[in-house]
């Protein structure tokens, strides 16, 4: 019988929250997981180049992470990131506190859609795919830069309207996939496990630091409700913690598809009964989130899975494209945000003990300065 997959879990508050990260490396055995000889790359997630509570890493997140990293004796350390048809990386990483991170802690910050950062070349898994060999006839391509080096993943605790749930598996959608990844949403369940399958082949350490101080429920994974919940989990099993996220949520993960198929695929533990969880007690915890829905997920059902799916390659696979894409951006940016969410992000920073936490990193840039010349 193969051994457990080992999740921790914690429960934090924002005074101890980076001292509770390093805590949670060292419970889920994360120096025996990565490689200190390879360079380690930091995968942040920008769901909302806005700074959405519960949508994007957060800055704690983000900087617990380098810290305890760097105390483990990991001291090569870059982040990359990535962009969509929807998503601008530049904003996304002003508006949410990183840069001020990554410049204090010497963090280099490389593009994958820069070509001097980068080069997209094929790739040929040796492990069979379930989609993307079918999506990209002409070739599966990546980064080449990723090659070789460790990866430790950032996501959040949220709901997704097209995954149910969304977290360490996902987050590889970013920067293994090119900004033409929406070309694989019909089978995105498939597509995170091909994924992993993938990572599994070129890294040869893999990590997720996964934060829950803020959870998302609703039509995910950008216009959800925000709901404290001051939790955050870490795991080498990118499976295992998804799994752990679905169930503190309140849904069964394997009948969360892309999880019961990289369960069954033997790229994780999606059994709950598989799973030794450590640290906190959250065996209680149900939060009944439920994936909502709005016009954004309604068009997004019409091109992906709807009647007129059949319309995808069209509308979706040529210039055609940009009509879509400004739809989207228009709903979202120019609508949603303003009139709805910018006021949701607005009252959690002035009102919530996480959002005041946010608050103090758009003041000081970095909480361990800012805690250092607190003590002087």
């Amino acid at each position: 019988m193969s051994p457990k997959a080992r999740v921790a879990v914690l429960y934090t508050r924002p005074e101890t929250v980076l001292e509770d990260y390093q805590r949670l490396f060292e419970l889920a055995g994360g120096s025996q997981s990565l490689d200190k000889q390879a360079t380690t790359i930091l995968k942040d997630n920008i769901t909302w180049h806005f700074p959405m509570p519960g949508a994007n890493t957060t800055p704690w997140q983000l900087e617990g992470t380098i810290l305890t990293l760097r105390q483990a004796g990991f001291h090569d350390l870059v982040c990359v990131q990535n962009q969509t048809v929807v998503t601008n990386a530049f904003k996304g990483e002003d508006l949410n506190g990183y840069i001020p991170i990554f410049k204090q802690h010497n963090i280099p910050v490389l593009y994958n859609f820069r070509t001097t950062d980068m080069t997209w070349k094929p790739f040929l898994p040796k492990a069979k795919m379930l989609a993307l060999d079918h999506i990209y006839p002409e070739g599966i391509l990546i980064p080449d830069y990723l090659i070789g080096k460790n990866i430790v993943h950032l996501p959040t605790v949220k709901t997704h309207m097209y995954t149910t749930t969304t977290g360490a598996m996902k987050n590889a959608f970013g920067g293994l996939l090119s900004k033409y990844r929406h070309y694989t949403h019909t089978w995105i369940h498939e597509t995170l496990v091909d994924l992993l399958a993938i990572q599994k082949e070129i890294h040869p350490g893999i990590w997720a630091m996964m934060d829950g101080t803020t959870a998302g429920t609703g039509a995910g994974p950008r216009m959800i409700k925000p709901v404290q919940k001051n939790i955050i989990l870490a795991s080498a099993d990118q499976v295992a913690i998804d799994a752990v996220a679905a169930k503190l949520m309140g849904f069964d993960p394997l009948r969360i598809k892309y999880i019961r198929l990289a369960h069954e695929q033997g790229l994780g533990k999606g059994d709950s009964h598989e799973i030794e969880l450590l640290g906190d007690d959250i065996l209680h915890e149900n939060w009944n989130f439920k994936v909502g829905y709005n016009s954004h997920s309604f068009l997004a059902w019409l091109a992906w899975y709807g009647p007129t799916r059949f319309l995808q390659k069209l509308i979706l696979r040529t210039p055609l494209v940009i009509i879509p894409t400004l739809i989207g951006e228009i709903e979202q940016d120019y609508l949603y945000w303003p009139l709805k969410y910018r006021h949701i992000a607005a009252r959690w920073r002035r009102d919530n003990e996480w959002g005041h936490l946010f608050r103090r990193y758009q003041e000081h840039g970095y909480l361990a300065e800012a805690e250092v010349k607190s003590n002087n």
